[in-house]
């Protein structure tokens, strides 16, 4: 069975991706992966919508986008993979107990290279009392030039993921203070696909979802050595020793599903910071977006 399988965009939070790849999950399965990356984030949702491919990998914020756009959108989640917000907070100086409280003050810079890092980081702001207007100020902006500004000294604390965060760690200019992890499960990363093609492929979609789970059963049996031989081709900017600890760290703050399973409770969790960041104003149901019997098959 030939699939063409779109990647959102390179990143490390995508390894339980690359483990399926590059351990035959899918291929065990008897899928014909064809595999794309996209050429930007924003394209992915469009690209399924004009039929170029036919599954892609991404935000169900993507999703919720085009449902909160057009009420008809044919575009359905499935299979829960990166479970939690990867992104972390660095910080200057040491910090034993972070509280939101200690960001008033300090010049923080969000992530803004796409929506989701800022709306779950202003969510908890304001659930924890605070103005994000007064945190961010202007500086929810693509993390390279946050980088930058942090590094000249213009920004105390960075909203980064992986591998930016090791590297200010390892090189001595940065201390972790905050892993988003902490929100819990909240659908970060799925399958999505127009409804017409998880109705008419449907074997095609359950054995996609197959080798994921086998894919995932892998990545918390093998060590993080192991994940970061199999998946390191993927990653060659990256040394085998950083991409190691990334894998172990992720890991153990539950950034990874262990099973596709999508409830209803991580994407309610998910489109709740959308909405009160007013990145959707809609409230797309989770039996319209999300195809849970399909997100079962592998579990």
């Amino acid at each position: 069975m030939r699939l063409t399988l779109c990647e959102n965009m390179r990143a490390v939070p995508y390894v339980p991706f690359y483990l399926a790849l590059a351990g035959g999950y899918w291929k065990s399965e008897g899928l014909d992966i064809r595999h794309v990356v996209s050429p930007s984030t924003s394209r992915t949702a469009t690209a399924l919508l004009e039929g170029s491919v036919d599954v892609s990998w991404g935000g169900p914020m993507r999703v919720m986008m085009h449902h909160d756009a057009d009420p008809a959108c044919p575009l359905v989640c499935f299979a829960q993979v990166v479970a939690r917000d990867p992104f972390l907070l660095v910080g200057r100086t040491r910090k034993a107990a972070f509280r939101w409280r200690d960001l008033v003050g300090l010049r923080v810079a969000p992530a803004g290279d796409v929506p989701t890092p800022w709306m779950t980081f202003q969510d908890d702001l304001q659930r924890a009392g605070l103005d994000p207007a007064s945190i961010a100020e202007r500086r929810v902006r693509p993390m390279a030039r946050n980088l930058d500004a942090y590094r000249r000294g213009a920004v105390d604390v960075v909203q980064v993921f992986e591998p930016y965060a090791d590297v200010l760690v390892s090189e001595g200019h940065g201390h972790v203070w905050h892993r988003f992890t902490e929100r819990g499960d909240i659908a970060y990363t799925t399958f999505y696909a127009p409804r017409r093609f998880t109705r008419a492929r449907r074997e095609a979609c359950r054995r996609l979802v197959r080798g994921m789970a086998r894919a995932q059963a892998a990545l918390f049996a093998a060590t993080p050595a192991a994940v970061a031989d199999a998946v390191a081709s993927f990653l060659p900017k990256l040394s085998r020793g950083a991409l190691t600890r990334i894998v172990a760290a992720y890991r153990t703050s539950g950034l990874w599903a262990k099973t596709p399973e999508l409830p209803s409770t991580p994407y309610l969790r998910l489109k709740a910071a959308l909405v009160s960041g007013g990145l959707i104003r809609s409230d797309p149901p989770y039996e319209r977006l999300v195809d849970a019997e399909l997100s079962q098959v592998g579990s």
